[in-house]
């Protein structure tokens, strides 16, 4: 879900996700949970490099 490769650690989209599904790894990029995320796309949506990818099951 998260482009490791794209990610910039801006940490944008750990700020906006509602259930707090997202946090920075020890790499220093985003790690989003699978099991809490509600895949509402905020996070998707606010990104500003395009690294995250939310996909529907």
């Amino acid at each position: 879900m998260v482009s490791k490769d794209k990610c910039i650690g801006c940490c944008s989209c750990v700020n906006v996700c509602p259930v707090n599904a997202i946090k920075l790894g020890a790499d220093g990029k985003a790690q989003i949970d699978k099991n809490i995320c509600i895949k509402c796309h905020t996070c998707e949506n606010i990104c500003p490099v395009g690294a995250i990818k939310i996909e529907e099951d």
